[in-house]
Formats: structure tokens, C-alpha cells, sequence
């Protein structure tokens, strides 16, 4: 587990002027123009609630989004699959994972893009579970191997058969949400340890702008009734489906948002849900792609982070990524620059660490490059103390003028807490470099990736519980597989 230890941060986009501008034009927004929804059980606790519904459109008046703000947990806590605390989404605690459903993967070991297979849902997974500063892993790929319908349900059991930390998740419909539910609850020995000690989220989607597909809203309303968490996640395109303009497209995203907090507290007042600062995506009109590196995307994220933060609901936010088409030195420069701008602005889950090719293709690379950047970032969040030791006032007058630090026992103390790279930097004499190969920093990681991949082994489900599982599995193969 990581122990945030935080005293620099965090940055501000917004004076609190504009922060309550922007939250009282997300509320005009739901007020006025409203929200398309057609779920009959979403479209009744809304109505109940004393929402206007004309059609299929749902309009909210404010008080019921401030009830809703109000009633949501300000502190959600993620398990290990064993059902050990391990990530405190509170306040400005920033964790790191991969991402998920990319459609291409860059091969560790020939360097070729494919398509991405369910192996490398397991190997991903297992990189996040060897390495140090990685806190949740995602499934990183649409595995192209399997059955589409059950895709989502056996990337789920991959990931949770290779790493022991938490987990975030993504599915086709309410259907197999309940069937990873359940499986969730076999692994965690019930409905009420899982309720009590989660060990995964839920990551939906609204469809941007203003809409809640039936499937969406469904799978939202089974995971709130459960009491689990749930990430909302709409993935807007400033230009596309979101207005160009930087506080416009917050706007629209906010109201997509809030209208499914709403929905998860009226079906169950605390049901814990997070709000996504990573998006909207800036659309370049050139190449009509949505960039997970450029300078406005940077800003929609710390100014989202800090809305969330202003409304005191736990934020989901994005870093260590690039729309670079490999790793290289465009991928490097990119992710550490999200990953630097996303703790500094206090994301609580930061997921999406090792896309490259604007959320396209995965790279085990990135990830690993990543790791060691966010180990970088939480050192300098950590700043600078200034007691009495740290001051070394006494050291620097034993020393006195024209001394030396090297043989002091202060020296001694303390030059072990600075921070040491593993493969991202490299303080080798030019001669050491060459003697030792003249690897790069890409040939460093591609070799720390494959001592991983080849090396390590997650600590494994029982056999028991995997017996339990594979035959829920195999029972929904048999039944949602007859959808295809």
C-alpha cells in the first residue's frame, strides 16, 4: 500500500468565483435543456423525486443535485482482492493504474502493433502487480480472442486471477455487471464483505452530450443498489460532442456527471460514486482524433480535479499517456507531464497510464516508464522539511567554513532518503554507459518488462474459489453468449 505523504499542492485553474459559475451553469444547464433518458426504472426514481419529464427528455431542478452532492460518500476506500484497505480515495491522495479496452497493443517482445488479446489482459495485470507505484490495474485491451459478448466478464477474472490490487471495470450492459458482481462476491467470501471491503469499480459511460442509454443506466442503478462504487465516466470531445470552449465543455460534462450521482443516490443514499477529471478531450480538427496530450487536455483535467474538489465528491482522473504512436521520446515527455499536472491538481484514482496512440494502443513500456515517474511525482509532492535536523544548523557549524559533508554522520542519515531511479534515469559516466551496452532508456524498459512478464507470479485465487467462478462463467457463456 502507498502512504501519501503530501505538503506541496494542490494547483488551481479556477478562483472559487468561477468555480461556482461553472457549477451554477451546470445547474441552469439540467435545469433548462435537461437530460435524455428512457430506463423506466431511472425515468420513475427521477420523477419521484420531483424531476419535469417531457418525453424522453428529464429535466432536474438544483435542489436535487445539491441533495445528491450532499448524500454521496466524500471518502471511498478500495480493497486488495483479499480484502485489505489499500486506496483512500479522500481529499487530494492521488493513486495510479493502467487503463482499459485499448484496441491495438504493442507486442513486448516482437515490437509489433497488434490487436490486443485477453493474454494481455493477464500480463498487464501482472506488470501492475510486480511494480511499485502502480496502486489498481484495468483490463488495457479489447481482447479479440474471445467471444465479444463475455469479453468484459473474462477480462474481468483475468485481472483478478493475476494481481491482488484493486481493480476498476468496464462491461457491455446490466446482464454481465451482475455477473461480475457475483463472481466479485465469491472472491471477496460474500455480498457483505464486498459491500464492506470492495476491491472493484465500476467504470461507465453516459453517451456525451446529455444522454443515458438504457444499458448504462441499468448497470449504474444495480451497482448503486449493491452499494458499490461506480466511476462516471463520459467521454466527451471539446468540438465533437462537447463545446469547444474549455469551460463550456466542463459544463456539459458536469451535468452528465451530476445526473448520475443523482440517480445513484436516489436509489441508494450513500452509494459511493466518483466523478471522471479526465476528460473531455480536445478534438483536433486536422486529424479529427481526440489528443490525450495536449496542453488543453492538461487543463480540463486540473480544472475538473478542482471543481470535484470544490464539490467534495472523490475524482477519477487520467495520466502517463501520449498520442504518440510508440514509445519514444514524444510518449516519455507527454506522460510525465500528465502524470505530474494529475497529482499536482489531487486526482484520487488516476487510471489510463500506458496508452499511447490517444487511447488506441497499449504499451507495456509506458507503463512501466510510468511507474517510475509516479514514484518521481510522490517524492516531490512530499516537499521539504524544515525541523531541526533537516535544518543541519549544528551540522554546518562542525563542518565550519572549507569542510567537507562526505564523512559526516548527518550524510550518513540522509542520503538514502532522496530519490533513486531504477531504469528512468540514468547517472552512469558516459564510459560505465557503453561498458554496460549504451541501452536506451525504450531498450531499459522493454528488458524491466520482460523480467516481469517471464518472473513473476501473482499470488493466485484459490482453487477452490476459481471452481466456483469458472462454473458461473461457463453458465453465462451458455446463455449471454446466444446473444451474438
Amino acid at each position: 500500500m502507498n502512504i501519501i505523504d503530501r505538503r506541496i499542492g494542490p494547483i488551481e485553474v479556477f478562483s472559487k468565483n468561477q468555480l461556482e459559475e461553472i457549477h451554477m451553469g451546470t445547474l441552469e444547464v439540467l435545469r433548462r435543456t435537461g437530460v435524455k433518458i428512457t430506463y423506466p426504472e431511472a425515468v420513475s426514481l427521477l420523477k419521484h423525486a420531483g424531476c419535469w419529464i417531457e418525453g424522453d427528455r428529464v429535466r432536474i431542478p438544483a435542489h436535487l443535485i445539491e441533495w445528491a452532492i450532499e448524500s454521496a460518500p466524500k471518502r471511498i476506500v478500495l480493497s486488495t482482492r483479499e480484502g485489505d484497505p489499500s486506496i483512500f480515495m479522500e481529499g487530494y491522495k492521488s493513486y495510479f493504474g493502467c487503463g482499459s479496452d485499448c484496441v491495438f497493443v504493442v507486442d513486448p517482445y516482437s515490437g509489433e502493433r497488434r490487436e490486443a488479446l485477453l493474454e494481455d489482459t493477464a500480463n498487464f495485470a501482472k506488470l501492475v502487480d510486480a511494480l511499485p507505484n502502480m496502486d489498481f490495474t484495468m483490463s488495457m485491451s479489447v481482447s479479440h480472442d474471445v467471444p465479444e459478448s463475455v469479453a468484459d466478464i473474462l477480462q474481468f477474472y483475468t485481472m483478478a486471477s493475476n494481481t491482488i490490487k484493486p481493480m476498476v471495470y468496464a462491461t457491455w450492459g446490466p446482464d454481465n455487471v451482475k455477473v461480475i458482481i457475483e463472481i466479485a462476491e465469491i472472491i471477496a467470501g460474500g455480498e457483505e464483505a464486498l459491500q464492506r471491503n470492495p476491491f472493484a469499480a465500476l467504470f461507465g459511460c453516459p453517451i456525451s452530450p446529455l444522454q443515458y442509454p438504457d444499458d448504462t443506466a441499468a448497470a449504474l442503478l444495480y451497482v448503486a443498489g449493491k452499494g458499490l462504487p461506480y466511476i462516471s465516466a463520459p467521454s466527451a470531445l471539446a468540438g465533437g460532442t462537447a463545446p469547444m470552449t474549455l469551460a463550456g465543455a466542463m459544463v456539459q460534462i458536469n451535468a452528465d456527471m451530476l445526473t448520475g450521482l443523482l440517480l445513484s443516490q436516489l436509489k441508494r443514499k450513500g452509494a459511493p460514486y466518483i466523478l471522471f477529471s479526465g476528460c473531455p478531450n480536445p478534438m483536433d480538427m486536422k486529424t479529427m482524433i481526440a489528443s490525450y496530450a495536449s496542453p488543453e487536455f492538461l487543463l480540463f483535467q486540473a480544472g475538473l480535479t478542482q471543481l470535484q474538489h470544490y464539490l467534495n465528491v472523490p475524482t477519477f482522473g487520467t495520466a502517463g499517456c501520449s498520442d504518440s504512436k510508440l514509445f519514444d521520446q514524444q510518449a516519455g515527455i507527454e506522460g510525465a507531464l500528465s502524470i505530474f499536472i494529475s497529482s499536482l491538481s489531487g486526482a484520487n484514482l488516476i487510471h489510463d497510464v500506458g496508452y499511447i496512440e490517444y487511447g488506441s494502443t497499449s504499451s507495456f513500456e509506458q507503463v512501466v516508464v510510468m511507474d517510475e515517474v509516479a514514484g518521481e511525482a510522490r517524492f516531490f509532492l512530499k516537499g521539504i522539511k524544515t525541523d531541526r535536523d533537516q535544518l543541519a544548523i549544528e551540522v554546518i557549524d562542525r563542518v565550519g567554513p572549507g569542510g567537507e559533508y562526505v564523512t559526516s554522520d548527518h550524510t550518513l542519515s540522509h542520503f538514502r532518503e532522496g530519490w533513486s531511479p531504477s531504469i528512468l534515469g540514468n547517472r552512469d559516466t558516459y564510459e560505465n554507459w557503453v561498458e554496460k551496452g549504451s541501452q536506451t532508456l525504450g531498450e531499459r524498459a522493454n528488458q524491466k518488462v520482460k523480467e516481469i512478464l517471464d518472473s513473476h507470479t501473482p499470488k493466485p485465487i484459490a482453487e477452490d474459489t476459481k471452481a466456483k467462478i469458472e462454473a458461473i462463467i461457463s453458465a453465462a457463456e451458455a446463455k449471454i453468449g446466444k446473444k451474438e
